[in-house]
């Protein structure tokens, strides 16, 4: 089964128009009690968030999983840090590749694969506006060729 596929929870749309993906990683994450009550019924946001490698290992911050509203006094705080779980070997690699100037982590999907949740980390490198301006005309481009094709099969 490829990378990112399963019944995906969340996506970070805007991460693709932000940044350019050069390898993705995929990760089990440390949930507690409630939250992957949450989880599993999509109420997550990805948007903001962003992972940073701390003492050898995988966090990930302001991933927003809102709490289970049958969870009373046994909820958790919503943006609060959770751990990511990669091997070691995976863990070198992407401290080695985030220490180049404009690397950085980005989770890009939430899903669950198995019965775990997992996250699909993206190794980013930003885009300056012109990037994404070049980026929105080759895919006004393309839609516009696939337009093309379909009036012209009919």
């Amino acid at each position: 089964m490829p990378k990112g596929t399963g019944n995906v929870i969340a996506q970070n749309r805007k991460a693709n128009h932000d940044y350019f993906i050069e390898e993705t990683y995929e990760a089990g994450i440390v949930l507690q009690g409630t939250e992957i009550k949450s989880v599993r019924q999509s109420r997550v946001n990805l948007k903001e968030s962003f992972a940073k490698i701390q003492n050898g290992e995988v966090f990930v911050y302001n991933m927003h999983i809102n709490a289970y509203e049958q969870g009373n006094r046994y909820n958790h705080d919503p943006i609060r840090t959770r751990k990511l779980l990669l091997h070691k070997k995976q863990i070198n690699k992407l401290i080695g590749l985030t220490k180049e100037k404009g690397y950085s982590l980005v989770p890009l999907k939430l899903y669950i694969k198995d019965g775990y949740a997992k996250v699909l980390l993206g190794l980013a490198r930003g885009k300056k506006n012109y990037d994404k301006r070049e980026s929105l005309k080759k895919k006004e481009a393309n839609r516009q060729i696939e337009r093309a094709f379909k009036d012209r099969q009919q």
